[in-house]
């Protein structure tokens, strides 16, 4: 499929460019298996302006080196955070620069046996020709340990404990036996390259809790929502414009109006106002830098189709209640008390327009 037909192109992909400059440049030592340094792998993710490598992730210092580092060793990196702090987002952009490859993905919440972490059997060929290699049907995590890979286990959690178990003894022995196959054939050993890459959702953890091994075995890393809110009227404009392009949405948010919204998800997120007052934080919305980003995309979507082009206010403050209200009630109490006490207060006629429409929470 062409890459104008795909509507997410893969990491590996989408900086393809930014990737094969870095693999020339780069100076410093690779692991095995890798196809470039740590040092390369921080600078892809962080950017660098003088190597024309943009900013991909906004984190505190060190964090990326201490996950690219957990990497180097055998215990792989668990990175855990509230929904919409771009962990896979972050496991997609390491994996797609160490392994060239980010596709070997695990979903947690649909393994519940052995068998789908592990390999099944094509059951045609084993009918005519019993078990063997041919019929063998790997699962992500085989071929990534095959193949020298890394494998990218979304939402490990939401597995049940005995496999989230049995990842750490992946980790561990770097082997898997298959007891219906003789000889070599029936020991598979992980190739240089291999590790697993995971995430958790640290708010729904799902039916399953989180093994207590997996966290003392795997390199721990909590992922916190970006801090600033410059860094987070980038990221919502950044990604905004993008999904726009796809979208051939000719439309782009008036700087008011991505002020607004970015203010709005920040103090509700925290709990506190900018200029330091406590507010309600909502119980059933995450509020998240990405959840914004969508909230930012649709406006212009509707404006698109429905307005010649034009954001208000009014269409903004729609989005915003389709995104904050969910199944919680209090949770419209709470945002009409922030909209009284936080937005009516707030100087500016960008401002008052909003609150304008303050009748429709």
């Amino acid at each position: 499929m062409s890459n104008k037909r795909k509507q997410k192109l893969p990491a590996e992909q989408e900086f393809h460019e930014e990737l094969e400059r870095l693999r020339q440049q780069d100076q410093h030592p690779v692991p095995p298996g890798w196809r470039m340094s740590p040092v390369a792998v921080e600078t892809f993710v962080q950017g660098d302006d003088a190597l024309g490598i943009a900013r991909k992730f906004i984190c505190p210092p060190g964090v990326i080196k201490r996950i690219v580092v957990a990497l180097c060793t055998n215990r792989g990196a668990l990175l855990v955070g509230e929904p919409g702090t771009a962990k896979s987002w972050l496991s997609e952009l390491i994996t797609a620069a160490v392994s060239g490859d980010s596709s070997l993905i695990i979903q947690g919440g649909a393994v519940s046996n052995i068998s789908q972490l592990l390999y099944t059997w094509n059951e045609a060929i084993v009918r005519d020709r019993g078990p063997c290699v041919e019929a063998l049907v790997p699962s992500p995590m085989l071929r990534g340990m095959q193949q020298g890979r890394f494998v990218r286990f979304e939402e490990i959690a939401r597995c049940p404990q005995p496999l989230q178990d049995s990842v750490l003894a992946l980790l561990s022995d770097r082997v898997i036996t298959i007891p219906e196959l003789e000889g070599e054939g029936g020991v598979i050993y992980a190739s240089e390259g291999f590790n697993v890459i995971a995430t958790s959702n640290s708010v729904d953890e799902g039916v399953n809790r989180m093994s207590a091994a997996l966290k003392r075995r795997m390199n721990f890393e909590t992922i916190q929502p970006i801090n600033r809110l410059g860094d987070e009227l980038d990221v919502v404009v950044r990604e905004t414009d993008k999904l726009n392009r796809k979208g051939g949405i000719d439309v782009r948010l008036p700087p008011e109006i991505t002020e607004m919204l970015v203010t709005v998800f920040h103090e509700l997120r925290t709990g506190q106002s900018l200029s330091g007052r406590s507010t309600d934080r909502l119980a059933g919305a995450a509020m998240s830098t990405a959840e914004a980003v969508n909230v930012a995309h649709a406006v212009c979507v509707n404006a698109f189709y429905y307005s010649d082009g034009v954001v208000t206010p009014e269409s903004l403050m729609h989005f915003i209640l389709g995104s904050a209200l969910k199944d919680h009630p209090e949770d419209r109490r709470r945002l009409q008390h922030y909209f009284d006490t936080e937005i009516a207060e707030r100087p500016g006629s960008h401002w008052q327009s909003l609150y304008a429409h303050r009748d429709l929470i």
